[in-house]
């Protein structure tokens, strides 16, 4: 029976762990401690993962990020989630940021197994798609919303900005302070009308780069199957099975490869202190550092990669279960499901990804990857990146994900507050 697994829980203990959360929570022991979430949380995104992954054909475009990301929101809304469990997961899930861990894991996973030579091509690449991307999905999101009855205006600023925006600390929030100076409003009932915005396009992105992620499946050569640049070589992530080193990997390089990550967070988290750079940014850039520079024993390679496979595996959708509980509300949610608002929206999200697609060849990257991190510029923050790339089966992008969303969402907001301002309400 232990061969039988719901997602990641082999079969008996998820049967034991289903009556024994059940018992907690008739008895009213719903505590935040780190062992009574991991069993909830766990089992929760377990469960979302499996019904995900057996819904056809939605299982082909990422299902099972899809219904982890989303269904226990509506869950929520429905009453069929106790109240209890609800709270416990909110303060646990904000008070603990583990997506802080679990991008930092990933971050380092992917970065300390990539080519060299590769790192910096890759890079720096990757700017024009997304630079050229993001101009053309302001035009066509601008025309559709205006086509669809919205003042340009407003579908330029309180929609395609937003998308593009980087997520909610880096996007949604400094956009309703600064619109709301600007305005003389209270900031607060502008991040209310931004919030199911951003929501909707993470939404999009997600079933698009998941639709992206099928093209490449049906066209293989499309694809580079997790790597960005053709021609790239080293070691695969996920996408292809990793031959097994010659000698067995000692457990102290899996634990050398997380306090690497926990130090390059630390180091990032400084840096935001002192510079006001952002933290993800810096800890990314420190990563690539160390290993253009040889700062990465063979070892503590494969120590990251196993790191990498253990996050992916176990931790990825107890992640986006917990997310979509404390921070996915879905009454604003469903508050932007307006003709209007939906067409402009997925009219930014595909441009992304289509300008990505088509320029990948001239670049030397494979139009899939490009795509997909394009589409990472509307998703919602590290939350976004990891649903987004989890449906599309590419985590090993991560690192170029968090370029296109933060670097990508922090010119954003800087350009369209200076031009709000010029411009005026």
């Amino acid at each position: 029976m232990f061969n039988i697994k719901v997602a990641f829980i082999p079969l008996p203990a998820y049967i034991a762990l289903c009556l024994l959360v059940a018992g907690i929570i008739a008895v009213g022991k719903v505590g935040t401690d780190l062992m009574t979430m991991i069993a909830i949380i766990g089992l929760g995104g377990a469960t979302c993962a499996e019904v995900g992954k057996r819904i056809p054909y939605l299982n082909k475009i990422g299902g099972a990020a899809i219904i982890s990301a989303f269904l226990p929101s509506y869950l929520v809304s429905l009453g069929w989630i106790p109240d209890a469990v609800t709270t416990s997961v909110t303060t646990f899930t904000k008070s603990s940021n583990f997506i802080y861990l679990f991008v930092s894991s990933v971050v380092v996973g992917s970065i300390f197994t990539m080519d060299q030579d590769m790192i910096i091509k890759g890079f720096a690449k990757i700017f024009l798609p997304l630079m050229a991307g993001s101009i053309l999905a302001f035009v066509t999101g601008g025309l559709v919303g205006m086509a669809a009855g919205l003042d340009l205006k407003q579908v330029l600023f309180f929609v395609s900005v937003p998308v593009m925006g980087g997520g909610l600390g880096e996007g949604a929030i400094p956009i309703s302070v600064g619109y709301g100076e600007i305005m003389g409003v209270d900031s607060g009932k502008i991040l209310a009308q931004l919030l199911p915005i951003i929501l909707l396009a993470n939404l999009f992105a997600i079933v698009l780069c998941g639709v992206t992620s099928a093209i490449g499946r049906r066209y293989p050569h499309l694809t580079g199957n997790g790597r960005l640049q053709v021609g790239e070589s080293g070691p695969e992530l996920q996408s292809a099975p990793v031959e097994q080193p010659t000698q067995s990997l000692d457990v102290e390089w899996v634990i050398a490869a997380g306090m690497c990550a926990v130090t390059l967070y630390l180091s990032g988290v400084l840096l935001h202190a002192l510079f006001g750079l952002p933290g993800p940014v810096c800890m990314l850039f420190l990563a690539v550092l160390l290993k253009l520079f040889n700062g990465v024993p063979r070892r503590l390679e494969e120590g990251s990669r196993t790191l990498f496979k253990f996050f992916m595996a176990c931790v990825t959708y107890p992640l986006l279960f917990a997310n979509s509980i404390a921070v996915t509300h879905w009454n604003e949610l469903i508050s932007a499901f307006h003709v209007a608002n939906l067409l402009a929206i997925f009219t930014t999200v595909l441009t992304l990804i289509v300008v990505g697609f088509v320029m990948a060849r001239r670049l030397g990257l494979h139009p899939v990857e490009a795509g997909i991190v394009n589409g990472c510029h509307s998703g919602l923050g590290g939350t976004g990146d990891v649903a987004i790339l989890t449906a599309a089966g590419r985590m090993e992008l991560l690192p170029f994900a968090q370029i296109a969303t933060r670097i990508g969402g922090a010119i954003t907001v800087m350009a369209a507050l200076l031009i709000f301002a010029h411009v005026g309400p």
